[in-house]
């Protein structure tokens, strides 16, 4: 059997996942100093600047009060938070997400870009990355903005809002889904995989496995990133089977066809134990955060004069990542479990051990893989499961 990896190169790969790993380590502690400068010392003077942002631009933008489609908005947004001052909530949230993300983005530049680049895996021009930065912050603001107008305002006029406001979110949860393959176009051009050979050899492989799906479509990573990607976008009558330009240019068909097995490996899980326990877990933390809330009213922390102030807004941040960075360990042991699943269910499909063995092998050299992460690495939240421990599982082609 020839080797994963030439000495040379499982080197360059070692030297490419180091400063990863140190990031992984290290990236919690920041942004729990971050958060505890903003709670230490900038809670008070962002939320003057906000309170002044909002007074300007009421007065600059006071037209907008009697227009005809902007007053209808504003008069909801005004019933929504239930009095005034939805103004400077949402341009503290925007303030504080502001704050976190400049912090974080020499890092992030270095990481994503420096360093990608460094290793050849990246094929970013600069004014692209930069533009798509910039998406990010955008729904990143879009985001915090809702979350103000709907967590606080919600929170401010109904006594049990955390379950008002938990039931419904926990049904989208299982809706959103649904748009997967709509927000993946934000970034990424997709074209629908062309007719010929290999668009007839997925479709009757979906159809032996029973996978209804909707298209196969090519998402042109490549203007960004080296690497192969495929997944399925989308529940029922929205999944679609995306491939990257570069698996379709790096991979055989029978290759293809493998990854494509293994992520219908995925469609066959049991969903519902899943989501149960996402639903269950989302109402739990909204309580939290309720209790929360109720304290920070009665101890007047950072100034609060009632319950749900925005100024709150880091705490929860920091009671979320606290509930996140704790089950990531948990949640991460149970998809390197589905992953073995979704290996043997892609086996068991293609009947074809050598293409798969084939496919992880390429997939590890193109995306310079680290066939044996640190098990701290893997502890703390690694999915897939390691590489080597993938190939060893792969019985030997007949």
């Amino acid at each position: 059997m020839e080797p994963l990896f030439t000495p040379e190169q499982l080197a360059e790969i070692k030297a490419y996942h180091q400063p990863l790993y140190l990031g992984s380590a290290v990236s919690p502690l920041v942004y729990l100093g971050v958060l505890a400068l903003i709670l230490g010392a900038l809670v008070r003077p962002f939320h003057r600047g906000a309170e002044a942002c909002a007074a300007w631009l009421s007065r600059q933008l006071a037209f907008f009060r009697t227009a005809p489609v902007s007053r209808v908005i504003l008069q909801a947004l005004d019933r929504i938070w239930g009095e005034p001052g939805w103004g400077t909530a949402i341009l503290f949230a925007l303030f504080v997400d502001l704050f976190i993300q400049l912090v974080h983005t020499p890092s992030n530049i270095y990481f994503d870009y420096v360093l990608e680049h460094r290793y050849g895996m990246s094929t970013y021009t600069p004014l692209r990355y930069a533009l798509d930065e910039l998406k990010g912050l955008a729904l990143s603001a879009i985001a915090t903005s809702m979350l103000v107008l709907g967590l606080y305002g919600l929170a401010r006029r109904v006594k049990r809002w955390w379950l008002v406001l938990g039931i419904p979110s926990a049904l989208l949860l299982l809706v959103a889904s649904a748009l997967d393959p709509f927000r993946a176009q934000l970034y990424f051009e997709q074209a629908p995989l062309e007719p010929g050979p290999l668009r007839e050899r997925i479709t009757g492989l979906m159809a032996r496995a029973h996978v209804p799906f909707e298209d196969v479509r090519v998402e042109k990573t490549s203007v960004a990133s080296k690497r192969l990607q495929a997944y399925f976008a989308g529940q029922g009558p929205t999944r679609t089977i995306v491939l990257n330009d570069v698996i379709v240019k790096e991979l055989s068909p029978e290759e293809i066809l493998a990854a494509v097995a293994h992520e219908a490996g995925h469609v066959h899980e049991p969903k519902w134990p899943g989501r149960i326990a996402s639903s269950v877990a989302l109402i739990a933390l909204l309580f939290a955060i309720d209790r929360l809330l109720r304290l920070a009213a009665k101890r007047g922390w950072f100034g609060t004069t009632r319950f749900a102030d925005i100024r709150t807004l880091p705490l929860l941040w920091l009671l979320s990542f606290l509930v996140f960075f704790l089950s990531t360990p948990v949640s991460a042991a149970f998809s390197r479990e589905r992953e073995r699943e979704a290996d043997r269910y892609a086996l068991q499909l293609t009947q074809d051990p050598a293409a798969f063995r084939r496919m992880l092998m390429k997939a590890a050299r193109v995306n310079k893989m680290d066939p044996d992460p640190p098990r701290w690495a893997v502890l703390k939240g690694h999915s897939p499961p390691p590489l080597s421990e993938r190939l060893a599982a792969v019985p030997p082609a007949p």
